[in-house]
């Protein structure tokens, strides 16, 4: 199935975004098809020929977003083929992964004001600003992510 051309302005679209977030531009276009595609999972032959991308190219980009754990590969009973497709969750588990982050950069900057102790207040304020944001993203993350999976899990079975 050839892709149409607002599919292609849209992945297009998205890869631009996702590069500038400093991913690989196709890692973004693979995101982008796996959102939209139907079947909602895809061969590596189909993301090649549908992205008309190397083949280098899509195993690199694959690999980068199963570690990133937002994408995974299957497998259907009765067929030697390797299919892709968004991890169940795949939105809630980004946050965490962004949580995850914050909570390390939180610990690296307390390590640095440590090191700043008895400094001059400006030089120390910059780390200190830092921390605080990080330190206020590591705790209130969750408890959005808390909030947003109740909502969708009521939208959810409400129909």
């Amino acid at each position: 199935m050839p892709i149409l051309d607002k599919q292609r302005e849209f992945v297009e679209e998205f890869a631009l975004y996702f590069e500038q977030t400093g991913w690989l531009r196709m890692d973004g276009r693979i995101l982008a098809w796996l959102f939209i595609c139907e079947p909602p999972h895809q061969s590596f032959s189909d993301l090649v020929n549908i992205l008309q991308a190397s083949k280098s190219s899509i195993s690199t980009s694959t690999r980068q977003l199963i570690r990133a754990g937002w994408i995974e590969r299957i497998r259907f009973p009765g067929n030697r083929r390797d299919y892709y497709r968004l991890r169940p969750e795949f939105c809630s588990s980004s946050v965490t992964y962004f949580i995850a982050k914050m909570e390390g950069l939180q610990k690296l900057t307390e390590k640095g004001m440590a090191l700043l102790e008895g400094s001059p207040p400006a030089r120390f304020a910059r780390l200190a600003e830092a921390h605080d944001i990080f330190l206020y993203m590591k705790e209130e993350m969750p408890k959005l992510l808390e909030n947003w999976e109740r909502r969708f899990h009521t939208r959810a079975e409400s129909g």
